[in-house]
């Protein structure tokens, strides 16, 4: 039996080896169309465990963990911009406001699973518009929801935030090691 994380993304992998290094990462082709009624703060859990089913009926004998990133701004979620002119909204809309970044995990195997999601309040300070097109003008914003990223020059846009630093860069490493930890050990397995 072997772990598997459902993730294409690099930073998700690095920081997964926070937690062991004996695991596999598997990228996952699923749906991730919302239900139209679903609250905005439920839908990171709500695609991270789309993504574990997914990786399941390709491991079926494996433990999976799906993880997906959503920042709501209002009742918004934000996604990954798909050019400059929406980064360039997404920044106006964050700009001197507190949002939240919600990441979503889901560990799954053939006999159940267990899901959670982590928010954390992120505050932007005012930005200018020469700040904005600086930065949309880099390939940062592109792959990441909400159009920025903490770990990198997404940073100099935030004032502070206040909840778990790796919910907004893409993988709760604290509570993922204990909710995974607890759902080994009522299998009997430890990492």
């Amino acid at each position: 039996m072997e772990i598997i994380l459902a993730s294409a993304s690099p930073r998700r992998r690095e920081l997964f080896k926070l937690i062991t290094s004996d695991f596999k990462a598997v990228s996952t082709d699923a749906d991730e169309t919302l239900p139209p009624d679903i609250p905005a703060l439920k839908a990171a859990e709500h695609l991270a465990c789309i993504k574990a089913a997914a990786a399941l009926e390709k491991f079926p004998d494996d433990i999976v963990i799906g993880c997906d990133t959503t920042v709501i701004c209002g009742s918004a979620i934000l996604g990954k911009p798909e050019n400059k002119e929406q980064c360039r909204q997404f920044m106006e809309m964050l700009s001197a406001r507190t949002h939240q970044v919600a990441t979503g995990c889901c560990i799954m195997d053939s006999c159940g699973s267990v899901s959670f999601t982590s928010v954390t309040d992120v505050c932007f300070r005012k930005l200018t518009n020469e700040e904005i097109e600086a930065y949309i003008s880099t390939d940062e914003p592109y792959d990441k929801a909400g159009g920025y990223g903490i770990q990198g020059k997404g940073a100099l846009l935030i004032e502070k935030i206040s909840g778990d630093y790796f919910t907004v860069v893409g993988l709760p490493v604290s509570r993922l090691n204990t909710e995974l930890k607890e759902f080994l050990k009522n299998k009997n397995i430890s990492l």
